[in-house]
């Protein structure tokens, strides 16, 4: 893997850092796309993806886009990467993205794109028919979350491929690799995808939200059933209410890499962003360290459930 897009920073304590809220400077050698901080040691299955907490907006991207810098910020998952870096002290690897899931988002197939997007024909081997493609939503966003059109004009071919080479394919190539060598090493892998929910977020349509966290097993064909009632039981226990699949069953790292017949699972956690953030200022809540706390007592939980039960 090239070493300069991909920084492993071992046992820092970068993670637990509070950042500044503003957009910050974009990724550069000295900041690349993909961060990994991992334990001296890891003793547990587990692995921690944070695919949208990237909060890193280019001075190109900005100037590329008609929407201003705390618009561009609603498809983040902010500070999400900091709600689950507590996993590095239980003895697991936590990835994160610093671009922007506006820029790039690696919780999507390579090539999903919107030919109404680009100034130029795309190939005919593009994704250009997926239901996140139609939505605004793929590899390369045409809007935002709350559904505002984000460029000024058209953007080539070419610049999806630069995004996809620069920034997909590193996060994906270091998941694939903490996947595997925890597998090897432990005979399965339990990778656990971080992301958060607009607090707004309706379950089957029916009015306000009913759940403060949904757990996505893509309908319990990523991930074995005991895990996701383990860390179920343990977020209801600790007072969330929490759905299985409705409305988000799992995006794409989930179903890409969630195969318990080769004993690797993947379950997707999406936090309600009400619960530990001011959405519209972009700011932490005072409940951030609370919620925080009873992430990392689920952390410490599931490390030692996944470990107990041995090779699954």
């Amino acid at each position: 893997m090239d070493a300069n897009w991909v920084r492993d920073f071992g046992t820092t304590d970068r993670l637990n850092t509070p950042m500044d809220v503003s957009v910050e400077p974009a990724p550069s050698l000295t900041d690349p796309p993909v961060l990994v901080a991992r334990p001296t040691t890891q003793t547990t299955p587990l692995v921690f993806a944070s695919p949208h907490s990237g909060r890193c907006y280019s001075d190109e991207f900005l100037a590329a886009s008609r929407l201003d810098p705390l618009r561009l910020r609603r498809s983040e998952d902010s500070f999400v990467d900091e709600l689950f870096s507590s996993a590095v002290g239980f003895g697991a690897p936590l990835v994160h993205a610093t671009f922007p899931r506006a820029w790039c988002d690696p919780n999507r197939e390579p090539w999903e794109l919107d030919p109404g997007m680009f100034a130029d024909p795309l190939p005919s081997w593009v994704n250009t028919t997926s239901a996140r493609v139609t939505a605004g939503l793929g590899t390369i966003a045409r809007v935002v979350a709350s559904g505002e059109a984000i460029y000024r004009g058209k953007i080539t071919f070419a610049e999806a491929e630069r995004r996809i080479e620069t920034c997909w394919k590193p996060f994906h190539e270091m998941i694939s690799a903490l996947v595997d060598g925890t597998r090897a090493v432990f005979g399965q892998c339990v990778l656990i995808d971080c992301h958060s929910m607009p607090s707004h977020v309706p379950v089957s349509g029916r009015g306000d939200r009913l759940a403060d966290i949904i757990l996505g097993d893509a309908h319990g064909t990523a991930c074995a059933p005991h895990i996701t009632r383990f860390v179920e039981r343990r977020l209801i226990d600790a007072g969330y209410r929490v759905r299985r699949n409705d409305p988000y069953a799992g995006g794409f790292i989930t179903r890409h890499y969630g195969r318990p017949r080769e004993h690797v699972h993947a379950l997707q956690i999406e936090i309600a962003r009400d619960l530990y953030m001011d959405e519209a200022r972009f700011e932490r809540s005072p409940a951030f360290a609370e919620i925080q706390h009873d992430i990392s007592e689920l952390i410490e939980a599931l490390a030692a459930e996944v470990s107990l039960r041995g090779a699954i």
